[in-house]
């Protein structure tokens, strides 16, 4: 990803020290907090590379869970964060990887309550910048800037394009889209970030459509 102005480089408001390893980190781990819908009761954060070498002095494990806790970059609870999310009842356990992963501040994050789990993998490029390229075993890219529509679906004829159908009558427009699927035929995903935001009438029309099965937005 291209830095798109000078305050992706300066980076967000944010506690410190790094806007990598702790604004990117914080999130990276509220963008898994939204997908999963809440508080998860169980979080298992996997660090690779540079994240794995220097987590705890550039706190990017308390920026993780700060995230996972719903909390903005800016917000002073970050530092305490593992405390406050063992007071929460939330589970927390680090483990620090040995493989080498493309980029070298990565992380893979699985949350897990009573009902379901979720897996994650997160990028922080610099500048506070993310980029999510994994989730439940799809390959994806969702920066988390942008209002977000994530459409889990049946790979079947005519669903992309009754999902854009629907975004084209609510008058959405689309500014990135991308699809894949684990087989053909079976199930798939698609992301779609867009430049307004999201009102319940569209997220339920698409959660109508025939072959869809779960739908998800990205708080802007």
């Amino acid at each position: 990803m291209k830095y798109r102005s000078a305050f992706d480089i300066i980076g967000p408001v944010m506690i410190g020290p790094s806007s990598s390893h702790t604004a990117g980190a914080a999130r990276i781990g509220r963008v898994a907090r939204t997908l999963f819908g809440h508080q998860p009761k169980r979080a298992e954060i996997y660090l690779y590379g540079s994240f794995a070498k220097t987590y705890k002095g550039h706190g990017t494990d308390v920026a993780i869970v700060g995230g996972i806790l719903d909390f903005d970059t800016f917000d002073e609870r970050i530092p305490t964060s593992l405390k406050l999310a063992d007071t929460a009842g939330m589970e927390v356990a680090f483990s620090v990887e040995e493989a080498v992963t493309d980029h070298p501040n990565t992380v893979r994050i699985k949350l897990f309550d009573d009902e379901k789990e979720m897996e994650l993998v997160g990028i922080s490029i610099g500048g506070g910048t993310i980029e999510i390229i994994e989730l439940n075993s799809f390959e994806l890219k969702l920066s988390g800037e942008h209002p977000a529509i994530l459409v889990v679906h049946n790979d079947q004829f005519g669903v992309i394009s009754s999902v854009t159908k629907i975004l084209a009558n609510h008058e959405i427009n689309i500014g990135h889209m991308e699809v894949s699927r684990k087989e053909k035929g079976k199930m798939a995903l698609m992301v779609i970030e867009v430049d307004q935001k999201i009102d319940q009438t569209l997220m339920d029309d698409i959660s109508e459509l025939l072959h869809v099965t779960q739908v998800i937005k990205m708080v802007d």
